[in-house]
């Protein structure tokens, strides 16, 4: 699973390569699946198959296409499937891979959803390393012969330490800067249910409620 990186002055984007082309993929067949169903099926069964599409859409845009971590001045954006979580950096301790790339907080640690280590040696070995059984800072010195996600975790832990030498002070406001779950936030990590999520996943509930009623 190769992670990609969408970066600019500010911020910056991990998210998995794999995932969001497959993600795109799979819409892209949906959509003309659909538009299949919309133009020669016919009665309840064409009905039925055209919300079926539409929630495999919903779904895949919600699993494997929204989820990322964002790196912003005021700190990460941890974007799950059904959950954002804005940790400031004031609260990031350390950034690391076991299965999953890991944000650590004082009171809790945050799991990425997206950014994850598929090869079983590498997980295994993360354990060791987060148990003691491993020097922590081995295999973290060459960036080339890192693995996406260790790379993804050593570039978050080099954004914790710059902009914690410049933090910015004052709650969030402006949803632009850092996400909805930073609205508010000062030193602790906030989590939230996003409107995006509740509003995709109510029209889907609507959509086959609708079809599977009325149809």
């Amino acid at each position: 699973m190769g992670d990609g990186l969408m970066e600019g002055p500010n911020p910056t984007t991990h998210y998995s390569t794999t995932t969001r082309v497959a993600a795109i993929v799979w819409i892209v067949i949906a959509v003309l699946l659909l538009l299949d169903v919309v133009l020669r099926g016919e009665g309840r069964q064409a009905w039925i198959a055209g919300a079926l599409l539409a929630t495999t859409v919903s779904a895949t845009y919600l699993v494997w296409l929204r989820p990322r971590v964002v790196s912003t001045e005021r700190g990460l954006r941890v974007v799950n499937p059904l959950r954002e979580t804005f940790v400031p950096w004031a609260a990031v301790l350390w950034v690391d891979v076991t299965d999953v790339l890991r944000v650590h907080t004082p009171n809790r640690v945050v799991r990425s959803w997206p950014l994850r280590e598929t090869k079983r040696q590498r997980v295994r070995d993360n354990v060791r390393r987060d148990s003691g059984y491993l020097d922590p800072d081995a295999g973290d010195e060459d960036p080339a012969g890192m693995r996406p996600v260790n790379l993804a975790a050593r570039q978050l832990r080099q954004d914790a330490e710059r902009y914690k030498t410049r933090p910015l002070s004052g709650p969030i406001r402006d949803v632009d800067e850092a996400g909805p779950a930073a609205l508010g936030a000062e030193d602790e990590p906030q989590t939230m249910v996003p409107l995006e999520v509740i509003v995709v996943i109510a029209a889907t509930a609507v959509l086959l409620v609708a079809v599977f009623l009325l149809a």
